[in-house]
């Protein structure tokens, strides 16, 4: 086990209010995940928050936050995103504060004493000597600057630092300047915007605008633009140069300054707005606990029991936490289309967030869900798709299948209301039916005239393995909506394309198991190699197996047949058909053997999303036993309350939800509507749902040594089944285990869970 960092909120006491029950906003500590390979957001936010204010100290990361403390804070900015990878996005309306050095646009400074809790952020920055205090609502936040000097002081609002900035024209990945304007409003407001585009989805430029309100004046200012300097000039201009202010205050009231800074998508005055609306007033300790109070009405939805370790308890709120900071609320937001129904962005991405994250909303936060898949409805019928990953209202990067496809099935079955599924299922259709056309990373389904052509996705396309699975599971998806609501056509021309995936399935052995997913071109012939890139003016060719990683070694990122994951891993990918998926490995004992080898062997990837399910298959045959053993070693081995206790890239909280779903026993297979059943790391959750019934967990004389579910009661009768329908929850009730020190050989060894071959 790594170090445990106890929760620095523990240190923040004097934030916290004390109350007679519980509060479990005290159990999440944001510094974990932001070493390794997290990448999360440190900084204050509200659940789904806009804005989302921190330090930034490393350009090129995701969050703009490096945990090594030489690397010096340049700025705070206003807008970030958690736990992703590939190039980085936002990084917008950096402010720094800074004491002397007045002649230069340039100012950092490394930090000490930082202190991190939710909805807080605190470090003192050690060049100056200013402490920098941070905390927010949705839409604006509140700074508190404490300076060492009554005089000499200033702080620089920088529209021209983002992160990700390349010197590459249109660098792949990377964001690109467009604009900026600033304006001194009076001695206690500034205004203005920054516009960029591309960063990690390619996107279109994205203009942030920006108000900033002092609570006492600054004395004298200066803006620049290009790096020059014109004191007492109260505008520059947008002419595609980098713009900014500084601001001097000669004679600081106590030696503080207060600072709210709202943002917008639509206007500077819409930022003002911003402010006026939730922070109307000038306490730091106020807008805090209104914060707070707010995670607290979301984290109170599932209480465990008050004997499990702050260590338990603390991973587990943190990745509820995590969960629910993106996709971001911008309803109200929307420069591209006027209305006031949801819109939602950050969808960074569904690729990621589908199997866990989105299910795990649902179930704590079911009118959120509504709100989210009625965005990407919006979405479609504005952009005339729906997203699969969408930052800065644009479109793209599609990773691998038309994966919004499942999410919106995902509400379908397990009954959430409000939603117009005939528009929903009209949007899965636009997916399955119709070539996106021109970049087809940016939405659709790319290679989609191939797979409706050969049933499958041949190696003229990239990726084409894992499209052509998530494909067959998305059509699975679509055919279900479409069943329920009566769309008998378009049912049984979808069930039946679920299939699909067995047209790449290759019966070929490796590491003792058979039946693998293997690239095929458009001619129906298996490939057996790979082209690699030209050494020494020759060809080379490495063999493909289900083991190869022809990425990055021979092809780009996004180019090999599978995305990010081995054949190993993804040929165990069929979530709606795992009954066909065992009878094609070769029955009962061959597909235990081969899960025993993938696990053994380390083919298996706790770091990455494709195997995010395979830990749970040993359910398919009667052994939840061996789902439980795998489940508890992958998180006792790879998961802690350490600032490293992520294993991989926490991807909009899509680590983190399979982390906490699976801490109360439960986990979802997404687009389907039941949850599996494991043991819990706690004797007793109780999930307090939106329409006031109570779902109790239970595990009587649950301990290390009694591991094992012996028996099991559905609300006092028998209950037999290794999975629960979502249904069976939202009644309310009680889910009692009896726990033992060995595998029973009767509870969940019957019925399996279902799969779609079971009901031909």
């Amino acid at each position: 086990m790594k170090n445990i960092i106890k929760p620095l909120i523990v240190c923040l006491s004097i934030f916290l209010q004390t109350e007679s029950h519980a509060q479990y906003h005290q159990f999440v500590d944001p510094l974990i995940g932001s070493e390794g390979l997290g990448n999360v957001f440190i900084g204050p936010s509200c659940p789904y928050g806009m804005i989302k204010p921190g330090p930034d100290n490393d350009l090129h990361a995701n969050s703009g936050y490096s945990a090594d403390i030489d690397k010096p804070i340049y700025g705070f900015s206003q807008t970030h995103v958690s736990g992703t990878g590939g190039g980085a996005k936002y990084g917008n309306v950096s402010v720094m504060p800074f004491s002397g050095d007045f002649t230069s646009i340039k100012q950092e400074s490394l930090r000490e004493n930082e202190k991190v809790a939710l909805g807080y952020y605190s470090t003192n920055l050690s060049k100056y000597n200013i402490q920098t205090e941070i905390t927010t609502s949705d839409r604006a936040a509140f700074y508190r600057f404490q300076f060492d000097h009554i005089d000499k002081n200033a702080i620089k609002i920088d529209l021209g630092r983002y992160l990700d900035e390349s010197i590459i024209p249109d660098g792949r990945e990377t964001q690109q300047f467009v604009g900026s304007q600033v304006e001194v409003i009076s001695d206690t407001e500034v205004r203005g915007y920054t516009k960029v585009r591309g960063g990690w989805n390619n996107g279109g430029a994205y203009t942030v605008y920006f108000t900033a309100i002092f609570d006492q004046p600054f004395s004298e200012f200066s803006t620049w633009k290009d790096q020059q300097f014109y004191p007492n000039e109260k505008t520059q201009v947008d002419e595609g140069k980098k713009t900014g202010a500084m601001l001097f205050f000669n004679s600081l009231k106590d030696k503080k300054v207060n600072m709210k800074i709202g943002i917008s998508f639509i206007s500077s005055l819409k930022a003002k707005q911003n402010i006026d609306t939730e922070i109307p007033h000038w306490s730091f300790e106020k807008e805090l606990a209104e914060t707070q109070q707010k995670w607290e009405d979301l984290l109170q939805r599932a209480e465990v029991d008050q004997e499990a370790s702050v260590e338990k308890k603390t991973m587990f709120y943190t990745g509820l936490y995590h969960t629910m900071l993106m996709p971001v609320d911008r309803t109200g937001e929307n420069p591209l289309w006027e209305n006031n129904t949801p819109y939602y962005d950050d969808f960074y991405a569904i690729w990621d967030t589908y199997r866990s994250s989105s299910p795990l909303i649902t179930l704590l936060n079911p009118s959120r869900e509504v709100d989210i898949v009625n965005a990407m409805l919006q979405i479609y019928k504005r952009d005339g798709y729906l997203p699969d990953a969408r930052s800065g209202n644009y479109n793209g990067r599609t990773q691998g299948g038309s994966n919004a496809e499942v999410v919106i099935a995902d509400a379908f079955v397990k009954g959430l209301e409000g939603i117009n599924y005939k528009l929903g299922l009209e949007a899965m259709m636009k997916d399955a039916m119709y070539p996106p056309g021109g970049n087809e990373e940016k939405e659709g389904r790319g290679g989609l005239v191939d797979y409706n052509r050969l049933g499958y996705v041949s190696t003229d396309y990239v990726r084409s393995g894992n499209r052509t699975i998530e494909y067959a599971y998305n059509d699975y998806c679509l055919a279900i909506v479409a069943k329920g609501i009566k769309r008998k056509g378009e049912y049984w021309r979808f069930i039946k394309q679920s299939d699909n995936w067995q047209n790449l399935w290759r019966d070929i052995e490796d590491n003792g198991s058979r039946g693998f997913i293997m690239p095929k071109d458009a001619n129906g012939k298996w490939v057996d190699s790979i082209q690699c890139a030209a050494t020494n003016g020759k060809i080379n060719y490495v063999p493909y197996t289900p083991l190869a990683q022809d990425w990055p070694n021979c092809v780009c990122w996004w180019c090999g047949f599978f995305y990010e994951a081995s054949s190993w891993e993804y040929s165990l990918s069929v979530p709606h058909d795992v009954a066909m998926l065992i009878q094609k490995s070769g029955g009962k004992e061959a597909f235990e053997k081969r899960l025993n080898t993938f696990f053994r062997e380390a083919f298996y990837n706790v770091a990455n999303e494709p195997s995010f399910l395979t830990p749970n298959l040993y359910h398919w045959i009667g052994r939840p036993d061996l789902s439980t053993d795998q489940i508890h070693k992958i998180i006792d081995e790879n998961y802690d309350a350490s600032r490293d206790g992520i294993p991989g890239n926490d991807d909009s909280g899509a680590m983190s939800s399979w982390l906490s779903f699976h801490m109360i026993g439960l986990y979802p297979n997404a687009g389907q509507s039941y949850y599996l059943i494991n043991t819990p790391y706690f004797k007793e959750t109780v999930i307090h749902q939106e329409n006031g019934k109570d779902f109790t967990i239970k595990a009587k004389n649950l301990s290390v040594k009694n591991k094992y579910i012996q028996s099991a009661k559905l609300n006092g009768n028998t209950f037999e089944n290794a999975f629960i329908e979502h249904s069976d929850i939202v009644k309310g009730g009680v889910l009692e285990f009896v726990m033992g020190a060995k595998p029973s050989k009767i509870w969940g060894t019957k019925q399996v869970p279902p799969s779609k071959s079971d009901k031909k």
